[in-house]
């Protein structure tokens, strides 16, 4: 019997499933290493010469192809517009709204979910500094942003953040641009933009791969059981850690389209298999096991064809969706409210 040369323990704290397939991990891990070192090199020559990374062809190449672990915290900032709402609300806004009053209901919803958050992880134990400062930032967040408050969710993606950041500051202005820029609406006490957006998630596949989306009407399956977990998660607690956190690089650069691209590659890969599933529960179980085999665990390969097998799929055609699904459900409430009254 082969011993793994792998932890338990990932490099992120968080324990290895018991299935986990050590063996397609070490083949994967050994070619990946190899990338890593090569790509780490050029991301340090990149951030050494720019404090302020610049939108352009080959800084978008460089985010598809990985931003290395040391650098993460301070590529995501540069990337995805944290300095524009420093510049806005002030450098001090972390501090005062650690000092500001929050509903009493929020705090106490807050206080229930740390707890909740990556309990398999060895960085977030019970009464760790880590829970304490995820419970000051999602209460910070609450404060700044009292039109969203608090919603279920944000806890496992400021708790990934942390991870990453190791910083809470860095923490609080990473979740406030995608909360209020890059995924507006979702995670409002409606959720109008993830309801939106699964929707166009829908539509999409039916597009793309008509056969899936038949299959799931004649199951009567809906894309809301599947897909909400990972539009409000972003995938954490979804996909293999490495996985997401390469999916986060492009959400940060890209917006929330990457999202789309993460979604659609997994119906594209394991069509064949998801037509296969004869029933509802069958369907559910394949959605919830593909996600862990050796293809999305190959970060490298799947970002690779997540950009180059998908086909187009411009922000463009996804806002005219977006507009016409929310137009729909405008319409629905209407001819609703008229037959109530």
């Amino acid at each position: 019997m082969t011993t793994s040369t792998f932890s338990k323990i990932d490099e992120y704290g968080f324990m290895r499933p018991d299935d986990f397939d050590y063996v397609e991990y070490e083949k994967f891990m050994s070619v990946y290493l190899n990338l890593l070192t090569n790509y780490s090199m050029k991301w340090v020559r990149l951030m050494s010469n720019n404090s302020q990374l610049k939108r352009n062809a080959k800084l978008k190449k460089f985010v598809r192809t990985g931003i290395p672990l040391v650098l993460r915290a301070r590529a995501w900032t540069s990337v995805s517009g944290v300095q524009k709402l420093k510049d806005k609300y002030g450098p001090d806004m972390y501090k005062q709204m650690l000092r500001k009053p929050i509903n009493e209901d929020i705090r106490n919803i807050i206080t229930v979910d740390v707890p909740r958050t990556y309990p398999d992880n060895i960085f977030f134990h019970p009464n760790s500094e880590n829970q304490k400062t995820l419970f000051r930032i999602l209460c910070a967040f609450a404060a700044c942003n009292p039109e969203v408050g608090y919603c279920q969710g944000l806890n496992y993606i400021a708790g990934l953040l942390l991870l990453v950041t190791k910083n809470e500051e860095s923490c609080f202005w990473l979740l406030r641009v995608l909360v209020e820029n890059i995924l507006p609406d979702y995670y409002s006490k409606t959720m109008d933009g993830v309801i939106v957006d699964i929707e166009v998630f829908s539509r999409l596949v039916k597009k793309k791969y008509p056969e899936v989306s038949q299959h799931m009407t004649d199951l009567d399956m809906p894309w809301a059981l599947v897909a909400t977990k990972w539009f409000i998660c972003l995938f954490s607690e979804v996909l293999p850690i490495e996985t997401t956190l390469r999916v986060w690089d492009c959400l940060f650069y890209e917006g929330s389209k990457v999202i789309f691209r993460v979604g659609l590659m997994l119906v594209k890969h394991y069509k064949k298999e998801l037509l296969e599933c004869e029933d509802i529960a069958s369907l559910a179980e394949c959605f919830k096991s593909i996600v862990q085999r050796p293809f999305p665990l190959n970060c490298h390969i799947f970002i690779k064809q997540m950009f180059t097998e998908i086909g187009s799929l411009p922000m463009s055609l996804i806002n005219d969706l977006r507009r016409q699904v929310s137009a729909e459900r405008e319409s629905d409430k209407s001819i609703y409210k008229n037959r109530k009254g």
